[in-house]
């Protein structure tokens, strides 16, 4: 019996995301998305994409899978790669994993169950969909999945541009230059790089969905756990180390009830074969 689980996700940020699409200059612009509206005019609305939102939980569930299966510093590095970024097709003169090697391999490894991944030269698809975080303002309105009350603000509302110095590293490394800490530029002509990030303002909402499509027991018990950390740890977009990407998350159980097993215990009880099997994976 399969479980198709969908999840309605709706993020307040406490910190600017910021998301970057392309780069002009030193200006990173923020990513964006055409939405046609009613009247058939066109709006470029800042989104983050399902891509990254992916792997924010990818990288979630990847640190839970090692914290059980304990295999910090065990794992090729090709292998290591395909559980925390999903890997990469490359050739290879191994069988592809098919039939009951990847059955198996589900059941060892949920992570892959459920994201997927690259192993070898064939991918393994993932049972988990994801969609793009879309700011709630006037302009998403004829794409988001739920009515809202009160005030909608406008993306204008929500977008910023932060700027930021950085010391010009080439020019400091040169022999002889100096760095006088109480000016804007070095001592020998060193200046101060300047740059911009666009960011959407602390306060601003978004929603989400994330669904399970005929998974197993132990996928659905495995993205539940991973959901579940999110909103105790999650992020959005990038420059984290920064301050940026910081959220609040609510999450939604649309139908259906909770897992039903403890994917946990059981990925554990199997540890052994677990570790066999991926480090047999192709590289």
């Amino acid at each position: 019996m399969t479980v198709t689980r969908i999840w309605e996700i709706e993020m307040t940020a406490r910190s600017p995301i910021s998301h970057r699409g392309e780069l002009i200059g030193t200006t990173a612009i923020g990513r964006r998305m055409k939405i046609i509206q009613p009247d058939g005019s066109v709006e470029l609305v800042p989104v983050i994409s399902g891509n990254s939102f992916r792997g924010v939980l990818r990288r979630i569930g990847e640190e839970l899978l090692r914290d059980v299966l304990d295999y910090e510093g065990t794992l090729p590095l090709a292998v290591a790669h395909t559980l925390r970024n999903g890997g990469a097709i490359v050739k290879t003169q191994a069988e592809p994993i098919t039939g009951r090697r990847l059955h198996q391999l589900r059941e060892l490894v949920p992570l892959l169950s459920v994201f997927g991944g690259a192993v070898g030269a064939a991918p393994i698809d993932g049972c988990l969909r994801v969609g793009h975080v879309v700011p709630i303002v006037t302009e998403a309105t004829p794409i988001l999945r739920r009515e809202y009350q009160g005030p909608i603000p406008s993306r204008f509302d929500i977008e910023a541009l932060e700027s930021y110095s950085h010391l010009d590293d080439v020019t400091a490394g040169h022999a002889g230059t100096t760095v006088d800490p109480e000016a804007e530029t070095g001592g020998s002509g060193s200046p101060m790089m300047r740059y911009d990030i666009e960011t959407l303002a602390p306060g601003s909402r978004f929603e989400s969905w994330v669904q399970l499509v005929r998974g197993s027991d132990l996928d659905h018990a495995f993205a539940a756990d991973v959901l579940a950390e999110f909103t105790r740890s999650g992020w959005l977009g990038g420059r984290t180390g920064i301050g940026h990407g910081q959220i609040a998350t609510t999450i939604t159980d649309q139908a259906g009830g909770a897992p039903v097993v403890d994917w946990r215990e059981i990925v554990a009880s199997r540890r052994s074969e677990a570790l066999e099997t991926l480090l047999a994976l192709p590289a």
